[in-house]
């Protein structure tokens, strides 16, 4: 029997980070591959504790449907949250998904017809251009450099496609690069969307994870007419296994979200947002961002210094103020899916760049995530990592 699929089936494809996820599960692999946080940062004893007295005290309504807006406490925590960064939000303007990569699939859904142009930075979160790419858009690719997404080929991207639904952006410690889009440029991608009338997707799940005393305001804070629609996540902050996200955006843009998500999954796991609810009600969650960033600076630190050592002079690499990912560039000419085959033979795993590319290209580029290993097995890693790409 021949089973007929709509068209778009075509255009999902599977994740090479998921797939190459497989990989590394090996015994004895150390694996830059995945965004993945570290385990240590997860309080586990406190949840223990956390998720008894949700059961004892609110057991019955925990364990029931819920609203599809979330649960009111979580939402008011998050407002008040994106106040202090700068944002003036109410929660009534916030929808708790199932992780921030929900957000990206509504995203799509909402706005992408067949043919219409998404802009995105290059390269890109992977798990965007797939979401995305469900919706069969065409991407157009803006170059960036050490200060984020070139300004100048933003408009020219603009001027040239005026069939474009929205600018998507991950401007804070960017997935997969690191970069941090400065604050003048900011600015000024909210001037062109005003200007050219094009919502701005604004993924920020590592903005929270900054290494130094700067404080970096989100895109969203300079947005005067509703235009920026802004993706949080606690993924990152948090547990990725409660996958409690959010969308925050302007009353009208937030109530079209609301109507997706109830022909989605009707709404979030009300027990995962009643427990993270309650343990920032009982400890202190500044407390704990505050030790996972200096875990993943430490870890940063670790993997940064041993390429120094390791890798040879030929090779460029981002240094990173924050997040979880170095971004490194190889000699024109080599292909880092080459470098992974030997190197998965040293027992090591990253992410070949040309997969962040929506068009394809740049095969001599390859992702790290210094979050997950300690900064022992770092170390390890970087030392064979090292040995293969000087014998090439």
């Amino acid at each position: 029997m021949e089973i007929k699929y709509a068209d778009r089936v075509d255009s999902i494809k599977p994740s090479a980070i998921r797939e190459l996820l497989k990989l590394t599960q090996q015994p004895g692999v150390i694996s830059f591959a995945g965004g993945l946080p570290a385990p240590e940062s997860f309080p586990i004893e406190e949840m223990k504790r956390i998720s008894v007295k949700v059961l004892e005290e609110q057991g019955r309504s925990a364990l029931q449907y819920s609203t599809t807006e979330g649960y009111q406490p979580l939402r008011e925590f998050i407002a008040k949250r994106m106040n202090k960064s700068g944002i003036d939000i109410k929660s009534d303007q916030i929808l708790i998904t199932n992780g921030s990569q929900q957000g990206l699939d509504f995203s799509g859904k909402l706005f992408i017809n067949e043919g219409d142009v998404v802009i995105c930075e290059s390269p890109s979160y992977v798990g965007a251009l797939n979401a995305f790419r469900a919706y069969m858009p065409k991407f157009v690719e803006v170059p960036m450099d050490d200060e984020g997404m070139k300004i100048d080929d933003l408009e020219k991207a603009l001027i040239g496609n005026p069939k474009t639904k929205f600018i998507y952006v991950v401007p804070t410690f960017q997935n997969p690069t690191g970069r941090t889009m400065s604050i003048e440029r900011r600015k000024q991608l909210i001037q062109l969307a005003c200007e050219y009338n094009v919502p701005i997707i604004e993924d920020n799940p590592y903005g929270e994870l900054k290494f130094g005393d700067e404080e970096i305001p989100p895109v969203k804070h300079f947005d005067t007419a509703g235009i920026v629609i802004y993706l949080g996540t606690f993924s990152k902050t948090f547990c990725p296994g409660l996958r409690i996200g959010w969308v925050a955006a302007s009353p009208d843009i937030v109530r079209k979200y609301v109507l997706a998500k109830q022909g989605a999954d009707l709404q979030t796991n009300t027990m995962s947002q009643i427990e993270l609810a309650k343990f920032i009600e009982l400890y202190d969650f500044d407390e704990h961002v505050e030790r996972v960033r200096n875990i993943y600076r430490n870890r940063r630190d670790a993997m940064l210094n041993a390429m120094k050592e390791e890798f040879p002079a030929s090779i460029k690499y981002t240094y990173p103020d924050g997040g979880m990912f170095t971004w490194v560039e190889l000699p024109k000419g080599i292909d880092a899916a080459d470098i992974l085959k030997k190197s998965l033979e040293c027992k090591v795993a990253f992410v070949p760049g040309s997969s962040f590319y929506p068009n394809g290209g740049n095969e001599n580029h390859f992702r790290l995530n210094y979050g997950t290993m300690s900064e022992d097995l770092i170390a390890e890693g970087i030392k064979r990592l090292g040995k293969v790409l000087r014998a090439l």
